[in-house]
């Protein structure tokens, strides 16, 4: 049986046999600390929920007990963090060219989509957030565009959402004629050149954008849904545009185990596997992130119906994507920066 797909009985198997070699060997210890890193917006749901709920959960079955370290920053900050040698277990990412970038620079020795569901533990469709009465009558993307505009946008060289909202851009002007071909890549260009001269900002993360919107700084913000619908549990005044079509991100969840004795790969991989459980799963749509199970996104009347979605597939993979549209269309011909 390979390691990417212990059972649980593997699992209890490995922790027993720690437990008995408890006096010779300094990894068994009654305590574990599984380290997550994650993009900047997934810290809520772990931790009010999910870590909880996990460390109840293994108490209550081995009478360990397990601390999570954290670390919550820019999808591209934390992994170049892993990259350069940072103690993670788990990471949470915004993008799977990260978690590619991490197993091709050996930060790690597992593929991401050994997890289930390809290793996509939840997404969430790009949105608009406008001042409350939307008073720049914003529909769609294109109304961004508008002169005058003060647009937020999360910076696409650290965050992932500022990658994803890029996608989003070029691609609505896409899903015009749904041929996704040379034709419609001038216009999608023309789209997003034009929406940048409107923007004021760049934040580091999807976090910091919405901090800065929350501020009173701009007319409108590209962000994920879930960070919009947070809001609405909170009092401020804003109103959420969702265009009639979008970019659905998607985050994938990576073990990063270069060095990670077998002992403690068992216990990180069965959390790992945790964030795909029917209650992982319920907690991030609390936490207004879309499930991986359509079922429980039913059960949330939040969630903005999305009239033609789209996904980085239908770009080629980020592997064709980033080169293409992020360095070649979003920095090199609007930027004016060197690749």
């Amino acid at each position: 049986m390979s390691r990417s797909k212990l059972s649980i009985v593997g699992v209890i198997g490995l922790l027993l046999a720690s437990y008995g070699c408890r006096q010779k060997q300094e990894s068994a210890v009654d305590a574990i600390t599984i380290t997550v890193y994650g993009f900047s917006v997934v810290g809520e749901a772990l931790e009010k929920d999910i870590f909880p709920a996990f460390q109840a959960d293994w108490k209550r079955k081995t009478g360990q007990h397990i601390e999570f370290g954290k670390s919550f920053a820019a999808s591209e900050i934390i992994t170049n963090l892993i990259v350069s040698g940072a103690k993670a277990d788990i990471a949470i990412v915004a993008i799977d060219r990260n978690a590619a970038r991490m197993r091709h620079d050996n930060a790690t020795k597992s593929d991401w989509k050994w997890l289930p569901n390809n290793g996509i533990v939840h997404t969430t469709p790009m949105v608009i957030m406008t001042r409350p009465g939307n008073p720049k009558k914003i529909r769609d993307f294109r109304d961004l565009a508008q002169p005058g505009l003060k647009l937020i946008h999360p910076d696409p060289i650290s965050s992932g959402a500022g990658q994803w909202s890029l996608m989003a851009i070029y691609g609505s002007e896409m899903m015009r004629t749904r041929r996704w071909g040379h034709g419609d890549s001038a216009k999608a260009f023309e789209l997003l050149r034009n929406i940048w001269k409107n923007v004021i900002a760049t934040p580091g993360s999807a976090r910091e954008a919405r901090t800065q919107f929350e501020r009173g700084e701009g007319d409108a913000l590209v962000t994920y849904e879930l960070e919009a619908l947070q809001l609405y549990d909170k009092p401020y005044a804003f109103d959420l545009v969702a265009p009639p079509a979008t970019i659905f991100s998607e985050h994938p969840a990576i073990i990063i185990d270069h060095d990670m004795p077998p002992w403690k790969y068992a216990i990180v991989e069965l959390f790992a596997r945790y964030l795909w459980s029917d209650e992982a799963q319920k907690a991030w749509v609390k936490h207004y992130f879309r499930s991986v199970n359509e079922e429980f996104n039913k059960a949330q009347p939040k969630f903005s119906r999305i009239q033609q979605p789209f996904y980085i597939k239908d770009f080629g993979g980020w592997e064709r994507a980033y080169p293409e549209i992020v360095e070649g269309v979003w920095k090199a011909r609007i930027q004016g920066l060197k690749q």
